[in-house]
């Protein structure tokens, strides 16, 4: 599994966080955005919390046991 504070980045690291539901914090730079479970992820976005994040701009941080 992953490590908690463990970037994700590949689509399989998005996979496996939306289907065993593991929460991902996301940040914009050093600032906390948001934290949540994926309900929804592409080549260009990761949907949490029915906001749509740009994986270009923003880094995806796997947070298990949250």
């Amino acid at each position: 599994m992953y490590l908690n504070g463990q970037m994700i980045f590949d689509d399989r690291h998005f996979q496996d966080h939306m289907v065993s539901e593991v929460p991902i914090q996301i940040y914009c730079g050093r600032d906390h955005s948001d934290i949540g479970f994926i309900e929804y992820y592409g080549k260009e976005f990761v949907k949490v919390n029915n906001i749509f994040y740009s994986r270009r701009q923003f880094t995806f941080v796997s947070r298990p046991g949250y």
